[in-house]
């Protein structure tokens, strides 16, 4: 073997030890790095020191959650819980401004305390352009759970660490204000992507190596004089590429590959008609669910009314709009075409992303409401989407599948007591024991 390719394999094999090892030794530090934001972004959202500020008083889950239903169905859409303006004021710490009964006084007539002449009350009316607050019919122990709930959010509780609208991924890593969906085994798909691609480039290696100890080895036999006759015909034969090509088997198997082909991409085409996934139209306005399920975290009946007591999620009328952009970027060019609509006494023509069959029944209020599906589950994060896509197939297979491994929530329900005891197995009832796979569901 000559010195340059001593060397050559030599070099070759310390790189590959040298990338193997750094993938490993990348991945851990990863995985560490990404439980580490975990925690931090769970136990401290807002991004302040944890040593720093008074925790609040150990609350009650329970009220606790009712003031988050409370806050996302009345306030989002003008308050964040934080020290950001959008049409109000922040409500960071808002019970550390003012005493408890104040806050239940303005919360329920603020009109009635800014009447009175209350100081703090007509400064805070003047200071946001006059924006009257809406009343609000709670009871004392509602708003006390509202309050509840800000001063968790506020604070940075752990008790909080799960009420971001969405879903609830397993972690999610940091970077640079961003958050990074990452996967129970702490690997986001960025990551992975990276992974996989050097994993291909070690296999090429790997052939590459092999390749050149195939060549020294056929040198070094080549060197040797006791070889027969046969084994050095053997060894100078060298391959004949025209003749493989021209075989009848190559040929057979080129035609064989092609017809698989062509017959896959003719299937594909066939069963993809009336599938729509991955469609994402521009719309006549351009509205970012990020930014306003997402960021702003505004829940989704409160633009899409019917979503948990409708046949469908309705369309946002512009008056809806209009609740927030009244007094919120009224010259933004986008708003200013809701001003256009609503001036010409138009509908907005909103493009349809998501759209079933008419010989299809789907009913939104019975999986919202009484299945308890998550909008995320059909829909994709959307709460990350700028411009909506469609993430589902939305295929009668996607559905069977889904009423197949569904099990159904039969807790606290007098409905389902008889079901269960016809079932009367210790599998787990599921949404296809009580008719979910039955034709007349869907088609009637």
């Amino acid at each position: 073997m000559s010195n340059l390719k001593r060397f050559v394999c030599g070099m070759l094999l310390l790189f590959f030890l040298a990338l193997s090892g750094g993938i490993f030794q990348a991945s851990a530090q990863d995985a560490t790095t990404t439980d580490s934001a975990a925690t931090a972004a769970v136990s401290n959202p807002d991004g302040a020191s944890p040593a720093g500020g008074a925790q609040p008083a150990a609350q009650d889950p329970a009220a606790v959650e009712e003031g988050k239903t409370l806050f996302t169905q009345n306030c989002t859409a003008c308050h964040a819980i934080s020290d950001e303006v959008v049409l109000g004021p922040g409500l960071k710490g808002v019970t550390q401004r003012r005493p408890e009964a104040w806050l239940l006084a303005w919360i329920k007539n603020s009109q009635k305390v800014i009447a009175s002449g209350d100081k703090y009350a007509v400064d805070l009316f003047n200071k946001y352009n006059k924006t009257v607050m809406p009343s609000y019919d709670f009871s004392d122990a509602q708003i006390r759970n509202l309050l509840a709930y800000i001063d968790v959010t506020g604070s940075g509780s752990p008790a909080n660490a799960n009420t971001t609208t969405g879903g609830t991924p397993e972690k999610q890593q940091v970077n640079g204000g961003q958050t990074t969906q990452v996967d129970a085994g702490g690997i986001s798909s960025s990551y992975f992507t990276i992974i996989l691609g050097a994993l291909l480039i070690i296999l090429l290696l790997v052939l590459l190596v092999l390749v050149l100890i195939v060549s020294l080895l056929s040198k070094f036999l080549k060197d040797r004089k006791d070889l027969t006759d046969e084994d050095r015909e053997l060894l100078d034969q060298k391959a004949n590429l025209g003749k493989v090509v021209n075989s009848n088997t190559f040929k057979g198997g080129v035609a064989l590959i092609f017809f698989l082909i062509v017959g896959k991409v003719a299937l594909d085409s066939v069963l993809g008609i009336g599938i729509s996934q991955g469609y994402a139209p521009t719309q006549p306005i351009a509205f970012s669910h990020k930014l306003h399920a997402g960021q702003y975290q505004i829940d989704c009946s409160y633009c899409h009314t019917t979503v948990y007591k409708g046949r469908s999620a309705n369309i946002p009328s512009a008056n809806i709009c209009m609740n927030c952009h009244n007094a919120i970027k009224p010259n933004s060019p986008q708003i200013k075409k809701i001003y256009e609509a609503i001036e010409s006494e138009r509908p907005i023509e909103w493009i349809r992303v998501h759209n079933l069959p008419d010989f299809a029944y789907f009913n939104h209020s019975q999986h919202t409401n009484v299945g308890g599906v998550e909008c995320q589950s059909c829909h994709g994060q959307i709460q990350n989407m700028e411009v909506v896509q469609q993430i589902s197939p939305l295929t009668m297979g996607w559905c069977i599948d889904c009423h197949r491994k569904t099990q159904v929530n039969t807790e606290g329900n007098d409905y389902y007591d008889k079901l269960l005891a016809v079932h009367n197995s210790k599998e787990p009832l599921k949404v296809a024991n009580i008719g979910g796979l039955e034709c007349s569901k869907c088609h009637y």
